[in-house]
């Protein structure tokens, strides 16, 4: 993939992440009771903002001038988190924190630590079509609904509608926005930490300075980068 940077949100860390789409419509004129009727016409993009920041520290301030620096406005790839374990589908149907893990060999990294694995799982059934809007989705280790839920594969993000069918432990599901490129069998999908490939919504919007409330906080607001995949799709 192109040179992205991720979104630090364990060091700048949002009081609030609000990830939503912003659908398409068409006006199809007013009826004659004098309704505007509306046409959807493409599933949308997402928007993501993250408000009150905290940003207080040098290492906070620092990476946020980093960040900023790299993205150089609108023009840098970022992905971003979009957390969404309020309606994630964990087993006990509380929030859950990654699993620690080792290889099946019982070895951990260089450093003796052990690797961290999310606590759901769950994986692409067949192969997933560009432009697709239906998945099917298996689940191997989560709540049996997946309905309503988020998720991500390489930094692309997705949300499930009303169920279509359900074949045992394989769940049948409309998602938006279209599909952004092909999923391929078997994908392990990230529903525990779902992240969106944006820029940012405006040239502007990392803005910062010094003032004199110790414990500041910034917000900023970031668009999917819907170009990126457009360009990807027609390579």
């Amino acid at each position: 993939m192109a040179d992205i940077v991720v979104w630090p949100h364990e060091l700048l860390t949002p009081e609030g992440c609000f990830p939503n789409l912003v659908p398409f419509t068409r006006s199809g004129g007013r009826t004659l009771g004098g309704i505007e009727t509306a046409t959807r016409t493409d599933l949308g993009f997402w928007s993501i903002d993250l408000n009150d920041i905290a940003v207080y520290t040098r290492e906070q301030r620092q990476t946020w001038i980093a960040i900023r620096q790299k993205l150089g406005g609108k023009a840098g790839l970022i992905a971003v988190p979009a957390w969404s374990f309020d309606a994630a589908p964990y087993v006990s149907g509380e929030r859950e924190p990654p699993v620690l893990v080792t290889h099946d060999d019982d070895t951990t990294f260089d450093d003796g630590t052990p690797y961290e694995q999310g606590s759901i799982s769950v994986v692409s059934d067949g192969v997933t079509a560009l432009g697709a809007t239906v998945m099917r989705l298996r689940v191997i280790k989560a709540a049996p609904n997946m309905v309503g839920v988020r998720f991500s594969y390489e930094h692309a993000l997705y949300e499930t509608g009303p169920v279509i069918s359900i074949d045992g432990d394989i769940w049948t599901v409309p998602v938006s926005p279209t599909v952004r490129a092909i999923i391929p069998h078997g994908a392990d999908l990230e529903f525990d930490n779902p992240t969106c490939l944006c820029r940012l919504a405006d040239d502007r919007g990392m803005d910062g300075g010094v003032n004199s409330i110790e414990f500041e906080q910034r917000s900023v607001t970031f668009s999917e980068a819907v170009d990126y995949w457009s360009d990807l799709a027609a390579s």
